[in-house]
């Protein structure tokens, strides 16, 4: 077979995309993958279609009992390339959820029977996979994630000059306790927010349709637990500040410990996430 495909993928790029004999009239791309054992790139040809709009192939492999190598790929790295035959480009691949998907595979039915058929032949579900182009002018959900991230990244700087203060003795200390604790709770209140609303709806939503970042999600989960454990203990201590209870010297080194997590804890997620959101999820701004 991998001769076959070598064969395929060597004159699709000849012929852009046109090729004759038993695939003459259907419309093929290249979808290149990392290997999930491997590692290393590789390249099938597949059968797509658009539907409303997007790009979505089916991980049929003609109905045999197994899916593709491809689609295991996909799951543990959801990042792409697409040859058309006139362009390539970037894309994710995202698996839709259930509902999502069986009013997406009769869709696909209705365009190309030949995949009820196919599916007919095996007891496992046929996996459908959309895939989302990669269009750095599309201003999505992952670019309004960054600007709250920023918004953050400022009120800590905020938070630590307040305190650099209070440590040099610039400042009334019952006065700037009280400035102090109102940004406290205000950075705090709004950190939570963002993280709950992750933690509620964009982590899960990510994770069922881009398997590979499961882990990756995971991880950034616990560290919300750990950066509550911190923002607790700030919150204490600036407590404690205003009723002269707290050392403003450990109050500075615990709130170092705090922007040093939250600042690696944000250029984590924004690594790990913002393109898929970005793809999925329309901002409103």
């Amino acid at each position: 077979m991998t001769g076959f495909n070598d064969q395929v993928i060597k004159e699709f790029r000849q012929y852009k995309g046109k090729l004759g004999g038993m695939f003459e009239g259907r419309e093929l791309i290249l979808l290149t993958t990392v290997g999930a054992k491997s590692g290393e790139r590789r390249t099938n040809p597949l059968g797509y279609l658009e539907i409303d709009g997007a790009t979505v192939v089916v991980a049929s492999n003609m109905g045999a009992p197994k899916n593709p190598g491809w689609y295991h790929d996909i799951r543990r790295d959801h990042r792409v390339t697409v040859e058309t035959g006139t362009e390539t480009y970037e894309a994710i691949a995202a698996v839709p959820p259930v509902q999502e998907r069986a009013a997406l595979f009769a869709k696909v039915v209705a365009a190309e029977p030949g995949f009820a058929e196919y599916q007919a032949k095996t007891s496992r579900e046929l996996p459908v996979v959309i895939l989302h182009r990669i269009d750095d002018r599309v201003r999505g959900m992952g670019d309004f994630v960054v600007e709250v991230h920023e918004w953050l990244r400022g009120e800590l700087e905020t938070l630590r000059t307040g305190i650099d203060d209070v440590v040099a003795g610039r400042t009334d200390s019952l006065s700037m306790g009280k400035t102090l604790r109102a940004h406290c709770v205000s950075f705090c209140e709004a950190l939570t927010k963002h993280h709950t609303g992750e933690d509620m709806g964009a982590f899960p939503m990510l994770a069922q349709r881009f398997p590979a970042l499961a882990p990756t999600l995971t991880k950034l989960g616990e560290d919300h637990v750990v950066v509550a454990t911190l923002q607790k203990r700030i919150r204490d201590l600036v407590e404690g500040y205003v009723h002269g209870e707290s050392d403003p010297v450990r109050l500075r080194d615990d709130f170092d410990a705090l922007a040093s997590t939250l600042e690696a804890h944000f250029a984590a997620e924004e690594e790990a996430i913002v393109t898929a959101l970005n793809v999925m999820v329309p901002s409103n701004g």
